[in-house]
């Protein structure tokens, strides 16, 4: 596999951690993007509005998703939007029988989106590989339950207590203070115990953000990248998307695509995804462009014959 040469593209910043075992996998972010595909089981879920609510359902995609080539499945079961609260046993019943037929029947990376201790603690017990948590680690507790265990942690930006309402967020420096955020919420979950090689940043677009945030922080992602630890993205279907195309939730996969790729090309190393097949399609291609994977084949114009 060839790196690519310091003539085509401006260097990133080298991860402090690049090879990362994660579960029964290992990833090189050196060199390779993985795609995590996004499974809510939840009634009211942002994109797909309930329709993996259901126990099989929510199995049944995860396990498409593998077979799109998804190398990572991101369970949900409370949204982060503003609503009233969910138990974390109400949760933890939605998300941890997913988890464990998921884990009977695949090596895939499983990650479950919660930000309650008590929810993770029962997900990497069934055999979650990582906790996907949006508030950035704002209970220590979770922090705690990570640190104990063998799973990988992504902290993530955003500014509300989870569920509730924050109007109209505002920042001076968005991607500035996005970093600083996160480098302080790394720094605590290294004295927690949690080790460097377990931690991802998320820079958290549309979480407390608007249209205009998060396109910045989409063009400056090198400031969230510049940290050193594998940056996920998650801009699948987002509101940015919407209102910067005047599209609907159905309508914004071509953008989603778009924005996963500029993201790569800056250094994001896991891109959080909804449309699997055209997601993974469009990660290998980005990949092969920046010289971080040969072409699956090479026939075009290699004979005596122009084919």
């Amino acid at each position: 596999m060839h790196s690519r040469s310091p003539h085509d593209l401006p260097p990133l910043p080298a991860l402090r951690e690049p090879v990362r075992t994660i579960g029964a996998r290992e990833f090189d972010f050196s060199r390779q993007v993985a795609v995590m595909a996004v499974v809510n089981r939840t009634p009211d879920s942002f994109y797909d509005r309930g329709a993996t609510f259901a126990l099989d359902r929510a199995v049944d995609a995860c396990l498409d998703a593998v077979v799109a080539g998804a190398d990572w499945v991101d369970i949900g079961g409370a949204p982060f939007a503003p609503g009233p609260p969910i138990p974390a046993d109400e949760e933890a019943e939605r998300v941890v029988p997913v988890v464990a037929a998921v884990r009977a029947a695949s090596d895939v990376v499983i990650s479950v989106d919660t930000f309650q201790a008590g929810v993770a603690r029962r997900a990497i017990d069934a055999g979650a590989d990582v906790i996907n948590d949006t508030t950035g680690l704002r209970d220590p507790d979770l922090a705690r339950v990570v640190a104990d265990s063998a799973a990988t942690v992504v902290i993530t930006h955003s500014l509300a207590v989870p569920r509730t309402p924050y109007p109209r967020p505002h920042y001076d420096d968005v991607a500035g203070e996005v970093a600083a955020f996160l480098a302080e919420r790394v720094e605590s979950a290294l004295a927690a115990g949690i080790p460097p090689e377990r931690i991802v940043v998320d820079p958290g677009h549309d979480l407390n953000k608007n249209t205009m945030h998060s396109l910045e922080l989409t063009r400056r992602l090198g400031r969230i990248v510049d940290l050193g630890y594998p940056t996920l993205v998650a801009v699948s279907n987002k509101d940015f998307i919407g209102e910067s195309l005047d599209a609907a939730r159905e309508e914004r996969v071509e953008g989603s695509l778009v924005a996963a790729a500029l993201c790569i090309a800056q250094g994001a190393r896991i891109v959080r995804m909804h449309n699997v097949r055209e997601s993974v399609a469009a990660v290998r291609m980005t990949e092969a462009i920046l010289g971080l994977r040969e072409p699956a084949y090479q026939r075009h114009n290699m004979g005596e014959r122009n084919d």
